[in-house]
């Protein structure tokens, strides 16, 4: 099988593909053959090491897959070979095969593509439990995206409108924004020409936002943070700047508002019944057309490095998902 191998720990450029054997599942696992994998902002942290979770090299990054069952390994039950699957894998998943503990898998309902499908998990679900279980959005609310044009920013975005809330996205191109508005945001901040606290005084009438959503980290984080309302919730999701902020801890205390960690991982592991109901929203919304993850370019997976390059340099719109030959064989672009 061909797989997009990490054997020195580097920029995208370093990975290279090659052929490899099949993989076999040993007990409670899974093999999963691939249709289409995500490509996720984790996913260049980790072949550089500067990601929490360190797999020992060589390794295929890829986080999450769309695929069918392939081969089930001894003590696995419930799951037949050629079963619809999405497999949330961590690394691995840039290859034509992955394999995956049984418990990891999500039961894919006829209906939807395997494309949309593998960008859902770790975008939608973080944004669904960050929005509903930490952050309690409510409707009415105002909510502030951050790197608002991005697969995870285009989720909350998406699932701000659909919880009812009064969406501000807030990005750093015309471009981008435009993208934000025909995903539902009502209002848009463009932080490269506006400073972001003028931008949020002036769409809130002083106010401030109810809820930030901040997978940006860097300075981004002390502005939002100083244009709370009152019993505000600040979400910290990530740091695609690459700089973890550190805002005066009086900001919070003036403000009456939260700072909330969500590590949708961490959720997952120890409230699986809670975090499988969240998905099987999720997965109905899909279907119904609730929502659409935007997906900007289908690639090949021998294009992992450039797919990757694009999401670290935060250039890309949306969604990159990489295609196996298996999955354009069944339709995918």
């Amino acid at each position: 099988m061909k797989a997009v191998l990490c054997t020195q720990y580097g920029p995208p450029s370093s990975l290279v593909v090659k052929d490899i054997p099949a993989l076999q599942p040993g007990p409670g696992e899974v093999v999963v053959a691939v249709h289409a994998a995500s490509v996720n902002f984790p996913d260049g942290l980790i072949i550089e090491n500067k990601y929490q979770f360190k797999p020992e090299l060589p390794f295929s990054p890829g986080g999450e897959v769309a695929g069918t069952i392939g081969a089930i390994g001894p003590g696995v039950t419930g799951w037949s070979v050629g079963d619809r699957v999405i497999a949330v894998c961590g690394w691995g998943g840039f290859a034509d095969e992955v394999r995956v503990p049984a418990r990891k898998l999500i039961r894919l309902p006829e209906g939807i593509a395997m494309d949309a499908a593998s960008a859902l998990v770790i975008t939608y679900g973080t944004t669904h439990y960050a929005l509903q279980l930490r952050g309690h959005l409510q409707p009415g609310e105002t909510l502030l995206v951050l790197g608002a044009a991005g697969g995870t920013g285009l989720s909350a975005v998406e699932l701000g409108k659909l919880m009812g809330a009064r969406v501000i996205a807030a990005a750093s191109s015309d471009e981008k924004l435009a993208l934000c508005r025909a995903a539902g945001a009502d209002e848009v901040i463009n932080y490269a020409t506006e400073d972001l606290r003028a931008g949020i005084k002036r769409l809130t009438g002083g106010r401030g936002v109810d809820v930030v959503y901040d997978p940006v980290g860097g300075d981004y984080t002390e502005a939002a943070l100083r244009s709370m309302a009152w019993d505000g919730r600040l979400l910290i999701i990530g740091f695609t700047t690459g700089t973890i902020a550190r805002p005066p801890l009086n900001l919070p205390l003036l403000k009456g508002c939260s700072l909330v960690g969500v590590f949708y991982g961490g959720f997952t592991e120890r409230d699986p019944v809670r975090a499988d109901e969240l998905m099987q929203q999720l997965l109905g919304w899909l279907r119904e057309g609730r929502i659409r993850p935007v997906i900007s370019a289908h690639l090949p997976i021998e294009a992992a490095a450039q797919a990757l390059d694009t999401v670290g340099q935060r250039r890309a719109l949306g969604k990159i998902v990489l295609t196996t030959a298996l999955g354009r064989a069944a339709g995918l672009p």
